[in-house]
């Protein structure tokens, strides 16, 4: 069984940054996978903010922000599971605007589409620095099929995640226990059923 350590929210944020570090003067993508109840995003804004600090160019593309449109994620219905597991999120879209562009072309597209007026976003590609950190956030990247350099993932236990889901999104959650069933071990493991005493699973050598 892997052992798990206590850490605190700062030093969760330092490891993170640490993990993207360990890469100079190269474009780095780092993937922070977890349920919306985790706030991935969050945790990403703040290791992106840290290694601002230290030098380093750092940005955050969020899932949300690349949603299908409506008429493809609701086929099957506003709540059917399945549907949110494979079909909500455009990851062929993150891909090539975000992870492909940053290697190929030195850019990536911040946002894709916006889900309130169900349209594009409009949003034109941001020059990446020579050493920028893109930072993807959101729920079941691991095993998505999404390149990275590195992993970090917020896992719930079906207890936490049936507290923090808000009940209109209370349907998403047998996908998400069934993703974290199986998805692959992240190079960081973080148990964060508290996000204010949280526990890493130490990292693994890349």
């Amino acid at each position: 069984m892997p052992t798990f350590s206590p850490i605190t929210p700062d030093g969760l944020v330092e490891l993170g940054a640490e993990l993207a570090t360990r890469r100079p003067r190269r474009r780095v993508v780092l993937l922070v996978d977890g349920p919306d109840a985790a706030a991935p995003a969050d945790l990403a804004g703040r290791i992106a903010d840290r290694l601002t600090t230290l030098g380093r160019p750092a940005a955050v593309v969020s899932l949300v922000d690349y949603l299908r449109p409506a008429s493809l994620r609701f086929e099957f219905g506003h709540t059917d599971a399945e549907s949110y597991r494979t079909i909500w999120f455009d990851l062929d879209a993150v891909r090539r605007e975000v992870i492909d562009a940053l290697r190929d072309r030195g850019q990536w597209l911040p946002r894709l589409w916006d889900p309130d007026r169900d349209r594009s976003f409009r949003d034109r590609p941001r020059e990446a620095a020579p050493d920028q950190v893109l930072l993807v956030a959101g729920p079941m990247l691991l095993g998505s099929g999404l390149p990275a350099d590195a992993t970090v993932a917020l896992r719930l236990t079906a207890g936490a995640l049936h507290r923090r889901t808000p009940n209109e999104e209370a349907w998403t959650i047998p996908a998400l226990l069934d993703h974290d069933r199986t998805a692959p071990i992240a190079d960081v493991e973080v148990r964060y059923d508290h996000p204010d005493r949280p526990a890493v699973r130490a990292v693994l050598e890349k």
